[in-house]
C-alpha cells in the first residue's frame, strides 16, 4: 500500500521520474483496453488504443510544462486538452461502418477510443488514481455490460431481421402474412441487391407480445415459400 501511495504521489508531482510513470501508465491502460477490441477483431486494437492513449497523455504533460516553463504567459492548461478530445473524433468515424444488411457497426470501439483520450488526459496530469478507478470501470463495461446487452437483445420483444427475397412481390406478401398472425411489422427497407441476378432484400423490425415466439417465428421464416434466406440482427 505504500508502494502504492508512493507512486500516486510521485506522479502527480513534476519530474522526470513522473513523466515516465505517467506515460508508462498511459500505454498500459491503451493496451488494456485495446485487447478487448483486439480479441473481437473491431477496426482499432490494442496498437491505436495505445497510440490513442499515449498521444493524449503527452499533450497533458506538455500543457503543465508550458505552465511551469511560462508561468508569466497566459496560457489555458485546458485548451490543448479539449483539442485531444475533439480531434478523436476523426478517428471515431473511422471504425464506425454501416454493413450490407443496414447493421451499424463500431460504435462501442469509438467510444472506446473517445474514453481512451480521456484517461490519456488523465493519467498525463498525474491523476493516476481517478484513471485506474475509470479504467476498471471501463473494462467492466466492456467484458460483463456486454453479456448484460446480449442477454437483453436476446429476450427483446422487438427485433430486427434481415431477409432476401426472390422478387418485390413476395416482400408484401410475407408482410401480410406476419400481420395476419399478430406480428407488428415496422421501418421495413427494401433494397436492391448488388449481386446480378438476386432478387432484392430487405431490413424489417418485428414486435411480439409473446417474447416466448421469437424462436418459433424465426423457425417459421426459415421455411416460409416467400423468404430465400433470413437472418436476425
Amino acid at each position: 500500500m505504500n508502494v502504492w501511495r508512493w507512486l500516486l504521489d510521485t506522479a502527480a508531482g513534476w519530474s522526470s521520474l513522473a513523466i515516465m510513470i505517467r506515460l508508462v501508465f498511459a500505454l498500459i491502460i491503451g493496451i488494456m483496453v485495446g485487447i478487448d477490441r483486439g480479441m473481437k477483431r473491431r477496426g482499432a486494437g490494442i496498437k491505436t488504443h495505445a497510440l490513442v492513449c499515449l498521444g493524449a497523455a503527452i499533450v497533458m504533460v506538455t500543457s503543465q510544462y508550458m505552465m511551469l516553463q511560462f508561468p508569466d504567459a497566459k496560457a489555458d492548461m485546458a485548451r490543448m486538452g479539449a483539442q485531444v478530445i475533439s480531434g478523436v473524433g476523426f478517428l471515431g468515424v473511422g471504425t464506425i461502418m454501416v454493413t450490407g444488411k443496414n447493421q451499424v457497426r463500431g460504435l462501442t470501439t469509438a467510444a472506446g477510443l473517445w474514453a481512451c483520450a480521456c484517461l490519456g488526459l488523465a493519467v498525463g496530469i498525474g491523476f493516476i488514481e481517478g484513471t485506474v478507478y475509470t479504467l476498471a470501470l471501463i473494462m467492466f463495461t466492456l467484458k460483463i455490460l456486454t453479456r448484460v446487452d446480449m442477454w437483453i437483445n436476446k429476450h427483446a420483444r422487438v427485433f430486427q431481421l434481415y431477409l432476401e427475397f426472390d422478387n418485390y412481390r413476395d416482400v408484401a406478401s410475407l408482410v401480410k402474412e406476419l400481420r395476419g398472425e399478430g406480428v407488428k411489422v415496422s421501418n421495413v427497407e427494401i433494397n436492391k441487391s448488388k449481386i446480378k441476378g438476386e432478387g432484392p432484400n430487405a431490413v424489417m423490425s418485428l414486435e411480439i407480445m409473446d417474447k416466448n415466439k421469437r424462436l418459433t417465428i424465426l423457425e417459421d421464416l426459415q421455411s416460409n415459400k416467400y423468404v430465400h434466406f433470413v437472418e436476425e440482427i
